[in-house]
């Protein structure tokens, strides 16, 4: 089994490498023919081609290309209708010859709508009819009978990826856009979700310096974060975690005369309130710790706990 798998993956690999040999100026040409458009771009084919296609739009929509699918079979019973002048059709098919597409292709051309084909076939009738052809071309599928797409949607799919990805440098689109247009999901969130966000959904476990250590305790009990700000004048002056409390049960003799400058920790990991979430992220899994101290110009704000993170699905 892991001999076929590896096959398969060796053969796809193959398909994509020839991607690029196959790369030439109708790719650029697509890619500006997109960018100078008003409208959309309309994705179509059927079969694995159709689903192919489903997937680009996705992508192209995500990244700043505002785009559509239109199944090639239900566009010839009605679903034309959903193409305007000022769009461009994105049209795949392995062969180029699949009957759906060649009873669309002409009602295309008769509105007189821009065809970029994905196709694996240089000469059939898709490439022939259409402005610009991006080749997806392999020289065989991973399917031992060289039959179930396989190496042909993958080709199709990794071309309809550097299609998106160009458009998207093109256009500068940036991380500020990305959120934008992803604002539910955790990659939205990785660029713009603030600690202060976080940190506003917590409680703001606080002692003082001479807090004694039953009232430290008590604290960091009651805010369920298992840790506290020791402050002084408002200003952070160290950290007491439960692990503190853990360690002077073990190396300190008569505990419940301590106070909290008598255990804390002087130099504790904080980050702005305005810092994205990522890079509190980063502090996370650098320093070991489960908490982070949250500031704002220096000012004690509160503290996001690890587990806040695994909340947002941003681990």
């Amino acid at each position: 089994m892991l001999t076929s798998a590896k096959r398969v993956i060796d053969i796809e690999l193959q398909s994509i490498e020839l991607l690029k040999e196959n790369l030439n100026q109708d790719f650029s040409q697509a890619v500006d023919l997109i960018l100078k458009s008003s409208g959309r771009v309309v994705v179509t084919g059927v079969g694995k081609s159709a689903l192919i296609g489903q997937k680009i739009v996705a992508t192209l929509n995500s990244t700043g290309t505002p785009s559509m699918f239109m199944h090639a079979a239900d566009a010839i019973h009605g679903d034309l209708g959903m193409v305007q002048q000022t769009d461009i059709v994105l049209c795949i098919s392995n062969s180029g010859n699949t009957s759906e597409i060649k009873a669309l292709i002409p009602f295309i051309k008769k509105i007189d709508v821009p065809i970029i084909a994905l196709t694996g076939a240089k000469n059939a009738f898709l490439a022939k009819q259409a402005d610009h052809v991006l080749c997806a071309e392999v020289r065989q599928e991973a399917c031992p009978n060289n039959l179930a797409p396989t190496s042909s949607t993958t080709a199709q799919l990794v071309l309809g990826d550097a299609l998106a990805v160009c458009l998207l440098e093109s256009r500068g689109f940036g991380s500020d856009d990305f959120a934008r247009v992803h604002p539910g999901g955790s990659l939205g969130k990785k660029v713009y979700l603030r600690c202060r966000d976080l940190a506003d959904k917590n409680l703001k476990p606080a002692v003082e310096l001479n807090t004694p250590f039953k009232e430290v305790v008590m604290t960091i009990s009651k805010n369920r974060l298992g840790v506290s700000a020791v402050l002084e004048q408002g200003k952070i002056k160290g950290v007491i975690t439960d692990g503190d409390i853990r360690r002077s049960f073990q190396t300190k003799d008569n505990v419940l005369d301590l106070h909290a400058k008598d255990i804390m920790s002087t130099s504790p990991q904080k980050i702005e309130a305005d810092s994205l979430v990522v890079n509190a992220l980063d502090i996370f899994e650098k320093s070991k710790i489960s908490q982070l101290l949250v500031v704002d110009h220096g000012n004690y704000y509160g503290v996001i706990h690890f587990h806040d993170l695994l909340a947002e699905g941003l681990v």
